[in-house]
């Protein structure tokens, strides 16, 4: 009892996020008292911080990463090009908008797509004049594709980078297994939003209100280095999974080569683009958040909340593979849903863990966690620190939705996608981990 009411007094500080104090210190805060009252020791601290240091340095550099680009004007460059090709119709540049936020949700996380993209793409339909109710269609569509199509890559969210180290899951292996699951999730999230949307959408706009694309760099040269640099990070991602180098110390290589080319270190020229202002604005409250918040949620499992959820689970994988696989996903969706998706993604990584089933079964339940807790936020906007960010960004534009509107389309919407990426996962995911071993 007290490990869960430390538990609930940090999250409800964490979302509230109290004047003065981060979600970073929320989460220290709670780790302390944990440690103070005896529900963690420090062993534990060593034992989380092997969990969650590599996925959390990977996210920093990452969105470092994100960051220099939007500075420079790729993301801006890459959303009017979009408009463009949508050649007028509404329909066209919905369907390619989402499509675009499915891209960089792979490339530079959920976060970087919900976050960078959206603003962006509130600009070009206040450009086009788009009505209040048009506009909406669009922003929670950048928002729910965010989540729902960051299933590729490990490197896609945090939830996925966190899990794959838990159980040793390397690069290919992930990709071979979730790239095809993320394009099942992708189509169900078009068709779903489209469904949704469809009669919000304006049937024409005017193309030529837009300005073209290449106005909207502001560094050519970060613009130049950018496709190269993300072309080699790819490969060495793909080529360097044999051996396991860590996440963090690629994704850190490579935001180092791009704040070098940024702010011309040992070159000629004035940079355009401010690193302090890049370095200041990165996520480093995200370190204190995952060492704090992941402690106290496994001083929840030192008081047994794993025992009960690895029996449940259990009991999953004795029903077979497929029920295994929709059963976990869904419970962790509610979890995340209700808890937020990290705290709800060690919950799952400990239970799957520690229950009694075969190999197969635990590898298919692992994907099945990263499904359940990448989508599952999209129920309620306290299901990741993501949608709180995002909201927050809106109500700054101008763009309030009340959590009553945010859960009335979440609901409705969310079900059919995550059941169809379950779905999938159970058909494909045997046989794509059969063809790696």
């Amino acid at each position: 009892m007290l490990a869960l009411i430390i538990f609930v007094i940090t999250l409800v500080l964490v979302i509230w996020q109290p004047r003065g104090l981060g979600i970073g210190w929320s989460a220290l805060g709670g780790a302390a008292v944990a440690l103070a009252t005896g529900v963690v020791g420090w062993g534990d601290v060593a034992t989380v911080w092997d969990i969650v240091w590599d996925a959390t340095f990977t996210f920093v550099a990452l969105i470092i990463i994100s960051l220099i680009l939007d500075e420079a004007g790729f993301f801006n460059w890459a959303a009017l090009h979009i408009a463009r090709w949508g050649t007028g119709r509404g329909p066209l540049l919905f369907m390619l908008i989402v499509m675009l936020g499915a891209v960089i949700a792979a490339l530079f996380a959920n976060d970087g797509a919900a976050l960078l993209l959206t603003p962006i793409v509130l600009a070009i339909l206040v450009r086009l004049e788009f009505s209040a109710r048009a506009a909406l269609a669009f922003i929670i569509a950048t928002g729910f594709v965010a989540d729902t199509t960051s299933l590729p890559l490990v490197t896609s969210n945090l939830v996925n980078i966190v899990t794959a180290n838990y159980f040793g899951i390397g690069f290919n292996d992930y990709a071979r297994v979730m790239v095809p699951v993320n394009l099942v999730s992708l189509i169900a999230t078009l068709a779903v939003l489209w469904l949704y949307f469809r009669r919000e959408v304006p049937r024409r706009y005017d193309r030529d209100r837009l300005e073209a694309p290449a106005s909207a760099l502001v560094d050519a040269r970060v613009f130049r280095a950018a496709f190269p640099l993300l072309a080699v990070l790819l490969v060495a991602l793909f080529v360097t999974a044999r051996w396991q180098v860590p996440f963090a110390f690629i994704m850190g290589t490579a935001a180092l080569v791009l704040m070098a080319v940024a702010g011309r270190w040992g070159s000629a020229g004035t940079p355009v683009i401010s690193l302090n202002r890049v370095v200041k604005n990165a996520p480093w409250q995200i370190v204190l958040f995952s060492v704090g918040m992941y402690l106290v949620v496994y001083g929840l499992g030192n008081a047994g909340l794993t025992d009960i959820a690895a029996g449940a689970l259990t009991w999953l994988a004795e029903q077979g593979t497929f029920i295994a696989t929709l059963g976990t996903g869904v419970a962790l969706a509610v979890l995340a849903s209700v808890v937020n998706n990290l705290p709800s993604t060690l919950i799952g990584a400990l239970a799957i863990d520690q229950a009694q089933v075969p190999a197969l079964t635990q590898q298919l339940m692992a994907y099945s966690s990263v499904i359940g807790n990448d989508l599952g936020p999209k129920f309620t906007p306290i299901g990741s620190l993501a949608t709180l960010l995002w909201l927050h960004v809106l109500a700054g534009k101008g763009h309030r939705i009340g959590w009553g509107q945010y859960m009335k389309v979440g609901l409705l919407i969310t079900p059919p996608v995550l059941l169809a990426t379950l779905v999938a996962l159970a058909v494909w995911g045997p046989l794509a981990i059969r063809l790696g071993s």
